[in-house]
């Protein structure tokens, strides 16, 4: 129930102003490993200590079995809660799906952040009094990539991915960081923060773990909400892979009419995968008048839930392993 309550209320809603100063931080400093704790041998958790975030911030990377090249990085995202199944020890992406299994095989380093519920994985304006100080846009985009790359053999090609609440901070990364990366795939995201609705459900998601927002970008109507809306700054992914997977709302293939928790499932997170599919349709919209490419796959039935994102992520690899070259 925790992990339906999480991803039911985590909207799926989000999505090139100067940044905000920022209290709580330096970014002046240089990133650095504290430690890693070897997991098993193609697991690693990452411990860096973060100038931007002013504290010690644990990744965990998963490694490829053939290890003799240099190879890319795929940066996935959690959720609203980010990693909450766990108590903030792992990565959601680890306990509720088979991406441990599903990357063994796979020619690239998986770089899975612990923590950020209700970041959005930005940098916030100010620190909240809730949810601490959040600097995720340079964490993830400035101080990690070098770190990874030189820790774990990384040849300096990086896509990025996430589901609901990650899969609109993926698309912000890129956007606002368009020489970083070569792809992104969203899982039940939006791409829309400064709608109305949009910045009503971004407002609730933040909410959801009682931060503020307006720590966030400010109130409605400050520049960063815009500056944060990747439908409005989507002519910066022209030349990426994009990849947007979403269902409809309606029962779907992971199901069950037997199922005690099913009117919760259909209320809760019915409903927010119906929202995050007409947030869907209007990125389509907006990448088809840019004449920008992407593959957009619409899942018959499917509610905001974790089976359907793992299947998305299988779905999503082709795309990202042709954005990442192998």
């Amino acid at each position: 129930m925790k992990l339906l309550m999480a991803t039911a209320l985590a909207a799926a809603l989000t999505g090139l102003a100067a940044p905000h100063a920022i209290a709580g931080g330096t970014h002046s400093a240089t990133a650095t490993v504290d430690h890693v704790t070897m997991l098993t041998d193609r697991r690693a958790a990452v411990f860096v200590d973060s100038p931007a975030m002013g504290r010690v911030v644990q990744v965990q990377v998963l490694l490829p079995s053939d290890r003799d090249a240099a190879r890319p990085t795929l940066y996935l995202l959690d959720g609203v809660g980010g990693g909450d199944e766990s108590d903030g020890q792992e990565s959601d992406w680890t306990t509720q799906t088979d991406a441990v299994d599903f990357f063994a095989d796979k020619p690239v380093n998986v770089v899975l952040p612990v923590g950020g519920p209700g970041s959005y994985y930005t940098d916030w304006q100010k620190p909240d009094p809730v949810l601490g100080v959040n600097q995720w846009e340079t964490f993830l985009a400035e101080e990690l990539p070098p770190l990874i790359d030189s820790r774990f053999g990384g040849n300096g090609v990086n896509t990025v991915a996430g589901l609901s609440m990650g899969g609109a901070g993926a698309l912000n990364l890129v956007t606002r960081n368009p020489d970083l990366y070569t792809g992104v795939a969203s899982y039940s995201g939006c791409a829309d923060t400064t709608s109305p609705e949009a910045t009503f459900m971004v407002r609730r998601t933040v909410g959801y773990v009682d931060g503020d927002a307006d720590n966030m970008w400010g109130p409605d109507g400050d520049p960063d909400w815009v500056a944060h809306d990747p439908m409005v700054n989507a002519e910066a992914l022209r030349g990426k892979v994009v990849y947007s997977s979403v269902g409809n709302g309606a029962m779907g293939r992971h199901e069950r009419f037997d199922d005690p928790d099913l009117p919760l499932i259909m209320a809760l997170g019915g409903t927010l995968e119906a929202a995050a599919y007409h947030c869907t349709l209007g990125f389509e919209r907006r990448l088809g008048e840019l004449g920008i490419p992407a593959t957009f796959d619409y899942t018959p039935g499917g509610t905001h839930t974790w089976p359907y994102w793992q299947d998305a992520l299988r779905t999503s690899w082709p795309s990202l392993a042709r954005a990442m070259g192998v």
